[in-house]
């Protein structure tokens, strides 16, 4: 998320903000490196899309005016959904509410849930969740935890 705020803010080249901002911290840790620039990139060329449907899902809310730091918390989520077939969906959003706990609103962490909530049905009605192994589990308490 550093990152991602790094680069929203100041613009540039992404490997820039990869050098800069990523490696200090993850340059003892390889794979954890690895993960996190694929992360970082992927989010970056999915932004596009991932705006589309925060904007389809954010419900009386105006994008530019959600937070900065929950719309790429938003983004991040949304990447994982599409993009990252061995993270299960509950993972990426529990991992985006306890980041948006520690960063943003005290309001980020419901607002956050209800929009990926939502997200994920839909791309999970779209076919578009292509998650492997334990990827789908809890997937039924979804369904009806949204229904209601």
């Amino acid at each position: 998320m550093q990152a991602l705020y790094a680069f929203e803010l100041g613009g540039g080249e992404a490997q820039h903000v990869i050098d800069t901002v990523m490696k200090p911290h993850l340059e003892e840790d390889p794979a954890t490196m690895k993960f996190a620039t694929s992360l970082f990139l992927r989010t970056l060329d999915n932004a596009d899309e991932a705006d589309a449907v925060i904007t389809r899902h954010a419900d009386n809310w105006d994008f530019a005016r959600i937070a900065l730091v929950d719309r790429l918390l938003l983004r991040i989520a949304i990447t994982e959904f599409i993009a990252f077939e061995d993270i299960p969906p509950k993972v990426s959003i529990n991992e985006v509410i306890e980041v948006a706990k520690r960063y943003s609103t005290n309001k980020s962490g419901r607002f956050i849930n209800g929009i990926l909530d939502a997200v994920l049905l839909d791309l999970q009605e779209a076919g578009r969740l292509k998650k492997s192994g334990r990827g789908l589990v809890g997937m039924q308490d979804l369904r009806s935890r949204t229904a209601s």
